[in-house]
């Protein structure tokens, strides 16, 4: 498996658009996009666990019932969430304007909205736009499509892979949106995720729930769940190979392929984090299970304190032990141990790649050993913690289990950005 160029496109059979509509007044930025497939693809998808769900999650949810989507449109500017009947009809408007346009049903268009909750969506300004949109469709044109989702980010977000399933060559392409309003309950704000394997969708579901479980729904930045959290997946069979439509060797190649994306998915959102100036990554192992890891792990990264601390370069590893003891979980605080480390800048640390990889020559310092603190090397500490990734380590005495979980710091900016969000 390797890492490729292309995004959503990379897929055989894939082609996106993006384009500027004028959803939200000033905005100068691409802020609607277009993914079509050239043959209806077996799809899945998971959203929010927030009760109060956008017209446009209603809507793709019932739609992707059943299994088949062919082509997704998605907005920036107005999340047309809390919009009442006349919401709902914006976004059937919108699946519909792609429908006519591409020659396939309503039916099988994902509809996503990301931006300003309580506004109605100019639906209009979208169906006007559609034809355009439709007749620049390219393979180049996950460039234009990766910008039109940005709100809030800094960074586009996208990846690629190319691996081998069944003796054929088979493709898994992403891109993603997600900077606040990001919570672990179930995934991110906004991701689309596309291949050319042949694969059920049943199987295709049981993939991305089991890849969300230990990915995005590790993920924290700023504790709240949006209302628009939709992250959809399509495969059109064009690789070639004999479907997927039970478990077994090719359906754990899959399954590894689809988490290598999701993860660097995750931590591009988590590092981009609105204000953000570094990626946090806390890495508990010894535990009693991987449940109980990964909660001490998210526990760590959603703490306020935590965060607060990390923006400042402190190395207050007390406030990483009070976090894994409200989390409710079972650990032994006298058997743990804390470290934090860092990992240089790769060569692929980037725009493209934001995280970068973790090569390179770690710094470590241990501050906390099996229930007694340490005295550390504050310098050092500080140092470590100034990089544009840090890691905690924390080792557990209570048996073998390991979670991951990423976040980022909290900063100023993050209340100038959402005092000023609507602005």
């Amino acid at each position: 498996m390797q890492f490729i160029d292309g995004g959503v496109t990379a897929p055989q059979g894939f082609t996106a658009n993006g384009m500027l509509c004028g959803i939200k007044a000033g905005r100068t930025k691409n802020d609607t996009a277009l993914i079509y497939s050239e043959k209806p693809c077996s799809a899945a998808g998971m959203f929010t666990q927030n009760r109060v769900k956008a017209e446009c999650v209603k809507l793709t949810k019932k739609n992707i019932a059943d299994g088949i989507m062919q082509a997704a449109v998605a907005n920036s500017g107005n999340a047309n969430a809390c919009t009442g009947e006349q919401g709902a009809q914006s976004a059937l408007r919108t699946a519909k304007a792609a429908a006519s346009v591409l020659g396939i049903a309503p039916e099988n268009v994902i509809v996503c909205s990301t931006g300003v909750i309580g506004q109605q969506l100019p639906v209009e300004k979208i169906e006007s736009h559609m034809a355009e949109l439709a007749a620049g469709l390219s393979k180049k044109g996950h460039e234009q499509a990766r910008t039109a989702i940005m709100t809030t980010d800094t960074h586009y977000k996208e990846c690629a892979v190319l691996t081998e399933i069944g003796g054929k060559q088979v493709h898994i392409g992403a891109m993603c949106k997600g900077s606040g309003m990001i919570h672990i309950n179930l995934g991110t704000m906004l991701a689309f995720i596309t291949t050319d394997c042949a694969i059920s969708s049943k199987m295709l579901s049981e993939a991305l729930e089991k890849s969300v479980e230990k990915t995005y729904n590790c993920v924290s930045i700023d504790g709240d769940t949006s209302t628009n959290d939709t992250l959809t997946i399509m495969a059109n069979g064009m690789a070639g190979n004999a479907p997927i439509e039970s478990e077994g060797a090719d359906f754990d190649a899959f399954c590894s392929a689809l988490d290598a994306i999701n993860v660097q998915m995750a931590k591009k959102i988590a590092g981009d984090g609105e204000g953000a100036s570094r990626l946090i990554e806390c890495n508990v192992k010894g535990a009693c299970d991987v449940k109980t890891a990964r909660a001490l792990a998210k526990s760590v990264i959603s703490s306020s304190l935590v965060k607060a601390a990390f923006f400042g370069k402190d190395a207050n590893w007390g406030r990483i032990l009070c976090a894994m003891g409200y989390s409710g979980e079972k650990f032994d605080p006298d058997g743990t141990s804390v470290s934090f480390a860092s990992c240089e800048k790769s060569e692929r640390y980037g725009a493209t790649d934001f995280v970068g990889e973790q090569k390179g020559k770690r710094s470590t310092i241990k501050v906390f050993d099996h229930g007694v603190p340490l005295d550390f090397d504050e310098i050092l500490a500080k140092k470590i913690l100034d990089e544009n990734e840090v890691c905690i380590e924390i080792e557990c005495s209570d048996g073998n289990a390991c979670g991951t979980a990423w976040g980022c710091d909290l900063t100023y900016d993050y209340v100038k950005i959402n005092g000023d969000y609507r602005t």
